[in-house]
């Protein structure tokens, strides 16, 4: 059983770290998701060692990784990292998630989101999160705008999912416009 050490709580959410011991829920989840993520989300593979190395990456300080559980039940319904953080001057990190077909359309991911987004900008003092959206993956578009995320731009052949490289939009959010930002301006 994954440690169930939850970092932020929502109504009906909450947010932990991910855990190897998360591998075999996920992958199952992964199964029955496959024709709901293509071709949004990079193929990710489950094998023993495979996940370990994924985990791993979560180790480093430019990586944060995240699972959104039911409170009642701890079952996981999605899950969010945040990618390429970096600090200094700048302070951001680019998002990355997945939802799951058994509990999609639930609010579930709005919620788990919104949770992340406030992790970021205080426990990690972060400043901006940027979400970068194939064009037509509309409800990943609509889970940001209910964030308050903006549209700041677009990128062709962005990253390669699915076997092409994808045009992305670029939507982002920062400390201030969620309320998190410090007296001095940093988050």
């Amino acid at each position: 059983m994954p440690d169930q050490s939850f970092l932020v709580y929502g109504p009906r959410v909450a947010i932990r770290h991910i855990s190897f011991e998360d591998r075999e829920e996920i992958a199952a989840l992964d199964r029955e998701s496959a024709a709901l993520h293509r071709p949004w989300v990079p193929a990710r593979a489950t094998t023993p060692d495979a996940f370990r190395e994924y985990v791993a990456r979560f180790d480093r300080p430019t990586h944060e990784g995240f699972v959104v559980c039911l409170r009642a039940n701890g079952a996981i319904v999605g899950g969010i990292n945040i990618n390429n953080i970096v600090r200094g001057g700048i302070q951001s990190g680019a998002l990355g998630y997945v939802a799951y077909a058994s509990t999609t359309g639930r609010g579930y991911m709005t919620e788990g989101l919104r949770l992340v987004v406030e992790y970021a900008f205080t426990a990690l003092g972060l400043h901006r999160l940027e979400a970068n959206i194939q064009p037509g993956n509309t409800a990943s578009v609509r889970l940001v705008e209910r964030l308050g995320f903006l549209r700041e731009g677009y990128s062709p052949r962005f990253q390669y999912v699915d076997g092409a490289w994808r045009d992305h939009e670029r939507w982002a959010i920062t400390a201030e416009t969620t309320g998190h930002a410090a007296a001095d301006g940093s988050a």
